[in-house]
């Protein structure tokens, strides 16, 4: 069972402190899982944000006071070299004359996702976002109509570099499309295999392959599933099925008749929508974004939330992941 929460809180204060609250035990545990001597110290942290995403630093100081001012907690808001950790993921983006759409599914452990939608503006720009290491992003959305989602890349790599959640979080603050999003993306270094797809409201959209060990593969694909340019872990390949889903993400895409109705569809059944609970790798939620319009969906079978940018209700939604991925509210 989980609780996916609505939170909205323009800048940093009472709610956001109440979500680190209840979420620092189980980080703490992961952050400390391979031994508190392979997480960088805190002026490693602290040097390697300010000299790679140095917009964010005011913010990151504020987070860090909120969350008690202490070593480990400020280390791990970073994001910087944390514990690895494997997704898996579908997602894709369709194009139509008068609209631009992001869907995604996000498949891992329910037990594992902190269930978070914030709302915030705490720079440049409103941001909806679904929330991983308290304030790092799954996918989300900017109010100037950009939108982004990760996807775990499918190679064993692990190196000098940040967790992707903040490198998106960077991307929505102070990016307005995807020309500046793939910027960042060449230019920031990341601790593991992503594949991040961004796009804007103008039609704009491209596919960046990220890794520690090799320079960022951009390039103006509309399909991402959890493998590069080639299949290299092979066991987590046919696990997750990755090239039968993103074989059904290009036939959708690359099909004209392809409606909304369709494409938003399909990530509510299979391959799209997966089952395998028991190995961390079902499907725990839909996220469909519309640049053009501000408007952010979530799904779960029976369930939905429509959220924009003007219209942020806080609310709670149960969801309960049963054997045969069932879901009730």
């Amino acid at each position: 069972m989980l609780d996916f929460h609505t939170v909205r809180e323009k800048v940093p204060g009472r709610r956001w402190k109440s979500l680190f609250d209840y979420h620092w035990p189980a980080y703490e545990q992961w952050y400390l899982s391979e031994g508190e001597r392979e997480r960088p110290g805190y002026l490693a942290c602290y040097n390697a944000l300010r000299r790679h995403m140095p917009e964010l630093m005011d913010t990151y100081r504020t987070l860090c006071e909120l969350a008690g001012g202490g070593d480990l907690s400020s280390r791990l808001l970073s994001l910087y070299r944390p514990p690895a950790y494997i997704t898996g993921c579908s997602q894709a983006v369709l194009t139509r004359s008068s609209t631009t759409l992001l869907a995604r599914n996000y498949d891992y452990p329910p037990e594992l996702c902190e269930g978070t939608i914030l709302y915030s503006h705490w720079n440049e720009r409103r941001v909806m976002a679904m929330s991983d290491c308290l304030w790092g992003v799954l996918d989300g959305m900017n109010d100037a109509g950009l939108a982004v989602s990760l996807a775990f890349g499918g190679r064993k790599a692990v190196g000098d570099g940040f967790g992707a959640p903040i490198i998106l979080r960077y991307i929505l603050e102070f990016c307005d499309n995807v020309p500046q999003a793939a910027e960042v993306l060449a230019r920031v270094p990341t601790h593991m295999a992503y594949n991040i797809t961004v796009a804007d409201s103008a039609g704009r959209y491209v596919t960046a392959m990220i890794a520690p060990d090799q320079r960022a593969s951009i390039r103006r694909v509309p399909v991402a599933t959890n493998h590069q340019k080639r299949i290299e872990w092979y066991a987590h390949a046919l696990a997750s099925e990755t090239l039968i889903r993103e074989r059904q993400l290009s036939i959708l895409v690359d099909d004209e008749t392809t409606s909304e109705a369709r494409f938003v569809s399909a990530f509510a059944a299979p391959p799209l929508f997966r089952h395998d609970y028991a190995r961390g790798l079902g499907t725990i939620y839909t996220a469909i974004y519309r640049p053009v319009d501000g408007r952010a969906e979530f799904h779960w079978p029976g369930l939905g939330l429509d959220l924009t940018f003007d219209d942020f209700p806080e609310e709670r939604i149960t969801v309960r992941y049963g054997a045969r991925g069932l879901y009730t509210g």
